[in-house]
């Protein structure tokens, strides 16, 4: 394929254009009656099972994928991001997120330098100051112990971090890590938020961790002043330096803000956001809540599947079989949702963490090369945990649109219950549904079948399922800090081969800027509006209605801001 060609204009992509036309005409029914075909799509790697047998395709969809993985020069992009190269064109920049989880002999070079060397300077940086604030060796203003931690940050400083922490804190190993401390988070710029995370704590023994990789994120940095006032109004403000950290690279501005250079814990920019929880944005406030060796454990889950992921033969390759069947999905079948489903409460955040990795990467309407797509990319991931899910959208996905699923187990609960004269665990009550609802959505429910049940005539056509939906299962062994890095690292990558495949690029996010340029134009307007009495100006019919109906809701606020106000929750 030649460097501007899109892909879908190459043969391989015909090729399966065609193909699906074919496939349509094939029930899961039949193709799961193959009895040697289902066990050649259930793929096993360091504990993981990848069940793949209910996605509406043969071994020949398989070999047809493969060669478009082979015309999009699938291997030869992935070798390109582990040897740094400016993957990234936009913005000019190596994609190395693979580094921060890596060993310590390992190489991995960006512009000709091995980062692993720094990666673990970090590390071993955030090992020392996590435990000194876990022993008590390092204590608040007043003497007292740090126990509590409020990390603020947004998007991939958040979402990451908050699905591993609650992750890991219904595992036996963290709870006992984690005892008597507290982790929140802080995103949202909504005051209310600002409540919530402050709520219950004592400014004494709390650290505050402020992510922002520029110390100039809007948001981020609204919330790091508005902790600030907190902690210096009950403190005083010399006691800033003592109760916040930061994750920057912009060591002047962490010092302008009151906090100790020394206590700025880097990462890079071949980083990206949503790629960040192995950097200091995650492994800063899970090492406070749950010190570094448990971290470490975490760290390396991810690498097994980093090194798995570069390494192992496409046909067993689990990233790139679920980035390919995702690609065959979304682009042939015309399905442009995918919902995630685990099956383990204490994944109730995966999902949202995805979201972001998945979206936010491959929402792209342009290729790499900047030519407009002719075709939908991307996905629009959502999800819930089971059984939760079951009584909220499984209605639609069973009887509605066909949304492919993943659903993902866990063989060994965290927190088992048995109770006397029960026929089964809770667990198993759980796994129950695991196991039955990829069937049900492939195999449904034939008016015959019904009628041999003596459903009422009337009824037939609304207890009908069609059945053919597809579905990938996912079985860990247990949901511990190991797994939980293999978890994020598999769906990392499987994201990466789609953007290789359709090729766009997978690692920036100019989406976001557009709202936030007009988000500060509205700021500059409310403020001469209440500072001066000023009219809104400049903004269209519908946007000068609302901001005025606003401004004249909340006229209570005219005037200049003299006076410091905190949530009282």
């Amino acid at each position: 394929m030649a460097g501007h060609t899109l892909i879908s204009n190459t043969e391989a992509w015909e090729d399966l254009k065609a193909h699906v036309e074919d496939i349509k005409k094939t029930h899961l029914r039949d193709l799961l009656s193959d009895t040697e075909r289902s066990k050649s799509m259930i793929v096993e790697y360091d504990g993981l099972i990848l069940d793949y047998s209910r996605q509406r395709a043969t071994f020949g969809t398989l070999n047809k994928l493969s060669k478009l993985a082979e015309t999009a020069h699938l291997k030869e992009k992935i070798d390109n991001m582990y040897n740094g190269e400016h993957i990234n064109k936009t913005e000019n920049r190596s994609v190395l997120h693979v580094a921060l989880r890596a060993p310590r002999d390992t190489v991995l070079k960006s512009d000709g330098k091995n980062v692993v060397p720094d990666v673990w300077g970090v590390l071993d940086k955030i090992s020392d100051f996590s435990e000194k604030v876990r022993s008590g060796s390092r204590l608040g203003a007043t003497g007292k112990a740090l126990k509590d931690v409020i990390a603020i940050g947004i998007g991939g400083s958040y979402l990451g971090p908050l699905f591993v922490h609650t992750a890991l804190q219904t595992d036996p190993e963290g709870v006992e890590a984690a005892r008597d401390r507290q982790l929140r988070f802080l995103a949202n710029v909504d005051p209310i938020d600002v409540a919530k995370s402050i709520k219950g704590l004592n400014p004494e023994t709390t650290l505050v961790v402020v992510v922002s990789k520029t110390f100039t994120t809007a948001e981020t940095m609204l919330n790091a002043r508005t902790l600030r006032e907190w902690i210096s109004s009950a403190l005083g403000s010399e006691a800033v330096a003592k109760h916040m950290v930061a994750v920057s690279t912009n060591l002047t501005l962490v010092e302008k803000f009151g906090i100790d250079p020394n206590n700025a814990f880097a990462f890079w920019d071949w980083v990206g956001g949503r790629y960040s929880v192995c950097s200091a944005v995650g492994v800063l406030p899970l090492s406070l809540q749950y010190g570094f060796p448990i971290v470490e454990k975490f760290l390396k889950g991810a690498w097994s599947i980093d090194q798995h992921f570069h390494s192992a033969p496409f046909e067993s390759n689990l990233p790139v079989l679920l980035g390919l069947l995702s690609v065959w999905n979304v682009s042939f079948f015309g399905y442009p949702a995918r919902v995630i489903l685990p099956y383990s409460q204490a994944l109730e955040k995966f999902a949202s963490h995805i979201q972001q990795v998945s979206m936010e990467s491959n929402g792209k309407g342009v290729s790499i090369d900047g030519e407009p797509l002719p075709f939908d990319a991307g996905e629009i991931d959502f999800g819930e945990p089971g059984t939760n899910g079951q009584h909220s959208f499984y209605q639609l996905i069973h009887q509605g649109r066909v949304i492919p699923c993943d659903f993902i187990g866990v063989v060994k609960s965290q927190q088992p219950v048995y109770l006397k004269g029960e026929v089964v665990a809770n667990h198993d009550e759980l796994m129950s549904n695991f196991f039955a609802q990829p069937d049900a959505l492939a195999y449904g429910k034939t008016p015959e079948e019904l009628k041999k049940e003596n459903v009422p005539e009337f009824l037939i056509p609304h207890k009908t399922f069609t059945g053919n939906r597809p579905s990938v299962s996912l079985l860990l062994p247990a949901l511990n800090a190991y797994t939980v890095g293999q978890l994020l690292a598999l769906y990392e990558h499987g994201v990466a081969v789609q953007g290789f495949i359709w090729g766009i690029n997978s690692f920036d996010q100019w989406g976001v800027e557009l709202g936030k340029s007009l988000a500060s134009q509205v700021r500059k307007q409310l403020h001469a509006s209440r500072a001066k009495g000023e009219p809104v100006r400049v903004f269209n019919f519908s946007t000068t209605t609302l901001l005025t109906k606003y401004l004249e809701a909340t006229a209570h606020h005219q005037g200049e801001i003299t006076e410091t106000k905190l949530p009282q929750l």
